[in-house]
């Protein structure tokens, strides 16, 4: 019987990419104003890999792709675009359609909800406090709890022990499925892929679930705990069977 939820954050609740590729945006624009001599499409494309590179969070990308184009960083340009990145930052942080309704339908189910984040402490906590969905989470883990990252067994294990959940009794949603979908179930955790969410074109996900909208989870969840048919027209679809 499912009891608890587990979710990423990241392109499962708040549409992540959205906002990063139209900061990004802003940030060129805002560089270019102030003096880089870099075509807008070449320069946002040399920040998305350097994102690839360092990583998605990087606080120091901006930073490293100016040197690595002039050399050394002009500190004018380099102001411009971290102002303009968070203007924009803040205009587009925004949760996926239904994700409120969705969490609140979980609470009054009486299931216990927490978060597996690969994002640091404070970037989680100023996203969940930022949309408003902080009070909807009995556990949040971030890359600061455990020092690893998805799909290592200890950000999982960590977040079941504070919930008091067996891994059986337990359900991860989440839209990368080598990282949320594999370390979960390495656990014995239920699986849900948030296929809305890939950025990553993927094929099959090897999840027990596949959800083309969040709302869906409860439809899910409702399967799991009373057999009861489907609540939605289109329901949800099992990938890869289970393991």
């Amino acid at each position: 019987m499912i009891k608890g939820v587990i979710f990423d954050l990241d392109n499962t609740l708040l549409d992540f990419m959205r906002m990063k590729r139209s900061a990004v945006e802003a940030a060129v624009d805002a560089m270019i104003d102030s003096g880089l001599k870099v075509p807008k499409p070449l320069m946002i494309e040399r920040i998305f890999k350097a994102y690839g590179r360092e990583g998605i969070e990087d606080q120091q990308i901006f930073d490293k792709v100016l040197e690595a184009e002039y050399g050394q960083v002009d500190y004018r340009i380099l102001a411009a675009g971290i102002l303009g990145y968070r203007k924009a930052k803040e205009g587009n942080f925004r949760l996926y359609p239904h994700a409120r309704i969705t969490l609140t339908a979980l609470v009054k189910m009486g299931l216990r909800l927490g978060i597996v984040s690969d994002a640091p402490r404070l970037s989680v906590w100023l996203r969940l406090v930022g949309l408003g969905l902080d009070t909807y989470f009995d556990c949040v883990v971030a890359f600061d709890d455990t020092g690893q990252k998805k799909p290592s067994a200890a950000p999982f294990q960590l977040a079941l022990k504070t919930l008091n959940l067996r891994p059986e009794d337990s359900l991860m949603i989440g839209d990368w499925a080598e990282r949320d979908v594999v370390g979960a179930k390495t656990l014995g955790m239920k699986t849900v892929f948030a296929r809305y969410g890939d950025d990553f074109g993927t094929g099959a996900s090897g999840a027990d679930y596949e959800v083309n909208d969040i709302i869906e989870l409860v439809d899910v969840v409702r399967r799991e705990n009373e057999g009861q048919e489907g609540l939605f027209d289109r329901p949800s679809s099992v990938s890869g069977g289970k393991s």
